[in-house]
């Protein structure tokens, strides 16, 4: 009945189990408060006292089993250092979460567009458990300040891999080879940077992407969290920039 993270990260195995986890119940809280699968395709767990929606497989919505299954295809990649990008999308993309993983001689460093190159050293762990909740948190309050979803949207996952790495012919399971790797957004994008969740061996950064129309709909008043230190932030994307082209 509990998403138990450990206050205390001694080893690359409890880090990636942890990157795991948040990675699970976040898409979960997001495409629950989304309303993108019905209530029948989560089942209810706590972070101490947040009660959280988890994705499940439910054989009377094969969406949710199908996006279960992407899941463990990212598990799989990022098992192996395979997996470079992984971009949840809501086509034609009104929305995005976009996760880019790096590996360090420590273990993997797990980054959701960021652009800081000191974050790619080491980070000691203050308060790994504290930083989780708080970035789900973050995640409950957007969510539900965002303008609604079009009646039409569709649900993709894109994953992008080291090439000097993987093997040609390697998908996770749930994936194929695709024909395009780019992203186009109907209106102007802005992007909105949540928080992050630093252990000894990953940094975990979450970046949404959504229409300009839709994020002006947010109140700044929100942005600042209590308790948050630094609250978040929303800018233009630079057209100019390599990592978001």
């Amino acid at each position: 009945s509990a998403v138990v993270f450990p206050k205390k990260i001694a080893t690359e195995q409890q880090s990636l189990m942890l990157v795991k986890r948040l990675l699970a119940v976040a898409v979960s809280c997001i495409t629950y408060l989304r309303g993108i699968f019905p209530e029948s395709a989560y089942g209810t767990r706590y972070m101490d006292d947040v009660c959280v929606k988890i994705l499940r497989e439910d054989k009377n919505c094969p969406g949710s089993t199908q996006l279960v299954k992407w899941m463990l295809g990212c598990y799989d990649a990022l098992q192996k250092k395979y997996l470079n990008n992984s971009w949840l999308c809501l086509q034609t993309v009104t929305e995005c979460y976009h996760f880019k993983f790096k590996y360090t001689q420590n273990g993997p460093l797990l980054d959701f567009g960021s652009k800081d190159k000191k974050s790619e050293s080491s980070i000691p762990c203050a308060d790994t458990k504290k930083a989780s909740i708080l970035l789900i948190r973050k995640i409950f309050i957007l969510m539900q300040n965002l303008s609604p979803l079009p009646n039409d949207v569709c649900l993709t996952m894109k994953l992008l891999y080291y090439d000097e790495v993987t093997p040609p012919d390697y998908q996770p399971p749930g994936f194929k080879e695709a024909k395009d790797e780019g992203l186009l957004f109907r209106e102007e994008p802005m992007y909105l940077n949540v928080g992050e969740v630093p252990t000894p061996f990953h940094l975990l950064k979450l970046k949404i992407t959504t229409e300009k129309q839709r994020m002006e709909n947010v109140d700044k008043n929100i942005l600042q969290q209590e308790g948050a230190a630094e609250p978040l932030q929303v800018g233009a994307v630079s057209r100019g920039d390599p990592e978001e082209s």
